[in-house]
């Protein structure tokens, strides 16, 4: 995967997974809301430990500053 993320960026990510996951726990981790809260939580946590964002890589966005072939 070509990353597509700046560190800045995927620490914002992580932060917003963390504080999904507690928003999940405290609504109930079974309704409704808390399971969109676990997906979002989850796809966030993915995004930021690979660094890579699909919907970045749709819409052309790259706020990665290193070079794709220096990965």
């Amino acid at each position: 995967m070509t990353k597509n993320e700046s560190t800045i960026d995927r620490v914002i990510r992580l932060v917003l997974a963390i504080v999904a996951a507690v928003v999940a726990i405290a609504v109930g981790a079974g309704s409704v809301g808390g399971i969109v809260l676990w997906v979002v939580a989850a796809i966030l946590a993915f995004t930021a430990a690979t660094g890579s964002c699909l919907l970045y890589r749709l819409f052309g966005i790259n706020t990665c500053k290193i070079a794709p072939d220096e990965h």
